[in-house]
């Protein structure tokens, strides 16, 4: 089974075709079901053999589909000072997320699907 590591959003993501994975929001306006393409890859590895970039492997790309666009959970936050006027405080934040398929991983030409 061959998987790669992308890099979207400043985070790091293990994933092998077929899989579905929630990323931080995107900077572009995609819609969903429309397709994107991953370019910061870090490693492809398969059972026997593993390619490791500097910092990215070259010509590699990962290619997934737009699921969804979403907003996670509320989170609280609470803020609270003893012996103080300003008191308690609570605010929520909700994070927004893109829900992406990964449809394929390539590498100079060739493709994996699932």
């Amino acid at each position: 089974m061959q998987f790669a590591v992308i890099e979207t959003g400043g985070k790091q993501y293990k994933v092998a075709a077929g899989d579905t994975i929630k990323i931080e929001k995107l900077a572009t306006d995609a819609k969903e079901g429309d397709s994107l393409t991953f370019d910061k890859v870090l490693l492809i590895a398969d059972e026997q053999v593993a390619k490791v970039g500097t910092p990215t492997v070259a010509g590699a790309t990962v290619t997934g589909t737009l699921i969804k666009n979403g907003r996670h959970a509320k989170v609280l936050v609470v803020k609270y000072r003893q012996k103080n006027r300003s008191g308690y405080k609570r605010n929520g934040h909700r994070q927004p997320y893109a829900e992406v398929k990964i449809e394929s991983i390539s590498e100079s030409g060739t493709a994996t699907k699932k």
